[in-house]
This record gives structure tokens, sequence and C-alpha cells, in this order.
């Protein structure tokens, strides 16, 4: 069985499909920021929230907090390392507002700071424009292929790696992205990094050591979402608009898919997805099965069966209050 989890703002929708589609909401009312699932332990889920973190066995059936001896609570990315393993579940990280991160090898009922990725030195230059006295962990990426290899986007000012699970980190580098949304690794693409940044797309082949930023085709800049072909590293797609105004606020949102393979430029997506204005930005999932991608925002949910050619709108109920709001993440997984 597929299950979606689309985060909203103050709302959870979770959307099963056995024979059809179900759907379910969750977690109203809290303040909710982002999403990981356990590929270890069938049905555990993470939700992060700007008070906290929850956690879900069922798989999102039912929710209980978890962490409450963190020293933040507001949570600003999660996600499990698959090569990270004890006793059948994966390690947890977090990352907070203000920047720091967190591991936990116990589903979340302990926790260790790994103190040493604010002494990197760019740390003094790291700055949110909208909130300029602080800034967070935007997005946390564990590498599918190497061991103890992690890379984490501060927002804004860096993406940084560690090769010894966060125990020593290594700053960034002069090419490379300075604000980055999301990244994207593929399990068939050793050292390959994808980096959807406020400051273009980037690509790496050396797992960060080097950046290249390839923007050919793109007529908005401001990168949100980032996935690839899981059966083809060489085909990515992407998530822009102009800036943050039209990227998240559905009364002026203007954004567009964008498509690319090896060596060519980029290029719009519209085959079945909503018209761009009024359309906020979108996130992508999937379940490992190639060719098939899920996409979310204000608009619906939609998947494609070709890499992100054509799509088709998930038949779920979409009432017009989810129009009005944005969609923050999106996550798919198989929980048998």
């Amino acid at each position: 069985m597929t299950t979606l989890l689309v985060v909203f703002d103050e709302l959870l929708i979770v959307a099963r499909k056995a024979q059809r589609w179900h759907v379910e909401e969750a977690l109203a009312g809290e303040p909710l920021t982002c999403a990981a699932a356990d590929p270890h332990h069938p049905g555990r889920v993470y939700c992060g929230t700007e008070e906290g973190l929850w956690r879900s066995d069922d798989p999102a059936r039912s929710w209980y907090p978890i962490g409450q001896g963190l020293p933040f609570r507001h949570i600003t990315a999660v996600a499990t390392d698959p090569l990270d393993r004890r006793g059948g579940t994966a390690a947890v990280y977090i990352g907070t507002e203000p920047s720091r991160l967190f591991r936990s090898r116990n589903g979340g009922e302990t926790w260790d700071e790994l103190t040493a990725l604010t002494a990197l030195p760019s740390s003094d230059e790291w700055s949110f424009p909208p909130r300029p006295h602080t800034h967070h962990v935007r997005w946390i990426e564990p590498d599918p292929l190497v061991p103890m290899r992690l890379f984490v986007a501060i927002e804004a000012g860096a993406l940084v790696r560690t090769l010894d699970a966060g125990a020593t980190w290594e700053d960034r580098v002069p090419d490379g992205p300075f604000d980055t949304h999301t990244m994207a690794t593929h399990a068939d693409a050793p050292d390959r990094l994808y980096s959807a940044a406020g400051d273009g797309y980037f690509e790496s082949r050396d797992a960060g050591v080097s950046w290249r930023r390839d923007v050919r085709g793109l007529s908005h800049r401001y990168l949100v979402g980032i996935t690839a072909d899981p059966g083809d590293p060489s085909t990515a797609l992407v998530s822009v608009s102009s800036g943050p105004w039209h990227a998240y606020n559905p009364k002026t949102a203007e954004s567009f898919v964008y498509r690319r393979t090896v060596g060519g430029a980029w290029r719009v997506v519209r085959d079945g997805l909503p018209t761009p204005d009024g359309t906020t930005i979108t996130h992508f999932a999937d379940t490992h099965e190639p060719g098939v991608i899920y996409a979310a925002n204000n608009r619906g949910v939609f998947r494609t069966d070709d890499a992100g050619l054509r799509w088709t709108a998930v038949d779920i109920p979409w009432g017009p209050r989810y129009e009005t709001q944005g969609v923050l993440a999106l996550l798919a997984f198989g929980d048998g």
C-alpha cells in the first residue's frame, strides 16, 4: 500500500491507496514544517513542527510527541539514515532554528547534539533574510551509498558535509550553492548531488567537493523542489518561481515545474499540471519505482509514470481550504 503525507502549515493530509485512495487528516492546528519515514521500521514516521517533534508507528494513524528534552523546539528539517541502523530502526536527524543538528539512534527517545556543525568558520555569516538575526537547518541529506556521509543545508549561508556522522564537518566550498532549499541523491549515481537553491540549480559529481551551476532554460531562478527519476539519475525535475512571494503565498503564487535530461537545458513541464498562476511551489516524492514521481501543491496531488513528461491528478478529495495553503513537504512511502 502506498501512503502519501502532504504537509501544510497546520494540517497533515494522509492519503493511502490499496484499491482506491482513502484520506485522513492529522495534527490539525500544529505548526508543521517537515516529515520523514524510517525505511527499516514499517510504519514509523516523524513530523517536525515549530514546537517540537511527533512520531507515528502505525503509520500516520496516531501520533505522539517525542524529544521533550531537546533544547530547541523549532524543528526545521528531519531525515532518516538508512545506512545507520541500530536495533531495527534507522538513525534520525533533526535540524532546528537556530541552526543546530541532533541525532537519535533509538527512534527519537534520546538525542545527541552534533556540536561541531556550529563551529564551522562560515557560521558567523549564516543568516535567514526574513529574520536576519537567526538562521536554520533547511535540509538534511544522508548519503544512500556511503555510511556516515551526510550533507546539511543552512538557510541561508552554506551547504556543508560530514564524513564521520557529524563528529567533524567540512565547510562550504566557493562554487557551491549558498541557499539550498532541498537536495537529492540517487542510489544509482555514486557521489552525485542535486541542489535546488534560491540562487539556482547546482549539481556535484564528486560528493560536494566541487559544484556546477546550470540554469540553462530556466526563466525563473528561485528553486525549491528537486527530484530525480528513481530509474534514471540523468533525468531531474525542479520546481521554481521568481522569488519567495510567488512561491509560497497562494494569493500571489506563480510557479513552474521544469525537467531536463543529462546534457540538455531545462524545459517547462505543463502536461497535466495546474496553470502557474495561483499555484504554490511544488514538492516531490517517490517510492523508488522507476519513472514514478508524486508532486503536490495547493492545487492537489499529481502523479507521473514517465519521469515528469505527463502528469495526472491523484484521485483524492481536495477541498477549497487546501487551495488557500501552500504545501511545505510531501512524503511517499510503502507500508505493506
